[in-house]
């Protein structure tokens, strides 16, 4: 079978890829319920270990009358989104919310492999490397951090993504900086439960709300995760990793 034959009938899959381990890559807390959640779902209802490495606390992102300490609160709605979504590990990072990209990319590379070596992942999963999804300069750094402890891993590296119809309304609608890619340039169709993702989202309460950009964008998308490969494993082609736009180097 010819390896375009093969990316071809991946496009087809309703199931995501059979790993045994995967390792999640994310900028904040929410990122795992109302980004990722779905996926990560799809991963644990096939029997894979998932673990989540989140970079940040989200601190930046204030909430009104938010009682305690904010990183704190944020910490504990990743850990409440895991416990809803399954046998979810999480662990954070204490990196400046906002601030990904400044000088900091090659040193958290480093923490994403050392977490790996912990978990064995067989591939990462993280946002699309167009504009991170949203536009937030955080997402893309994360995927930048991710595609490189996966070069020096040598894992593939599964990315997140929407539509460009998706992403057009979501901006039409919204006002937001959503980035998709047109269907040819989605790999993989995965077939996902929203519910779980939707209860997983309400551990964060300024994103659990009908009405709302995220809230929208599940509604858009219905039961379908869409996925690019960032880094594709050997017979798989994948498309050319897109660039990182506005995204800061080391």
């Amino acid at each position: 079978m010819s390896s375009k034959t093969m990316a071809r009938m991946s496009r087809r899959a309703e199931v995501p890829p059979v790993w045994t381990s995967v390792l999640a890559v994310i900028a904040h807390p929410d990122d795992a319920s109302v980004g990722l959640g779905s996926v990560l779902d799809a991963f644990v209802f096939a029997g894979a270990r998932v673990e989540v490495l989140c970079l940040t606390h989200g601190q930046a992102w204030t909430l009104d009358e938010a009682p305690g300490d904010l990183a704190t609160l944020r910490g504990s709605e990743l850990v409440s989104a895991a416990d809803v979504l399954g046998p979810i590990r999480g662990k954070m990072e204490d990196c400046p919310d906002g601030a990904l990209g400044v000088g900091c990319q090659t040193m958290l590379a480093k923490e994403v492999v050392a977490v790996a070596d912990s978990c064995h992942p067989d591939g990462l999963l993280l946002f699309d490397a167009c504009a991170g999804v949203t536009g937030h300069l955080d997402h893309v750094a994360a995927t930048s951090v991710g595609l490189l402890a996966a070069e020096t891993l040598d894992l593939p590296v599964l990315g997140w993504t929407l539509s460009e119809t998706v992403a057009a309304q979501l901006n039409r609608e919204f006002g937001v900086n959503s980035a998709g890619h047109q269907d040819e340039e989605t790999d993989l169709r995965v077939t996902v439960d929203r519910a779980r993702q939707r209860l997983a989202s309400h551990a964060d309460p300024r994103l659990a709300v009908p009405g709302s950009a995220q809230w929208r964008r599940l509604e858009l998308i219905a039961d379908t995760g869409s996925l690019r490969w960032l880094r594709p494993p050997r017979g798989v082609v994948g498309h050319p990793k897109t660039p990182d736009r506005g995204a800061a180097q080391d």
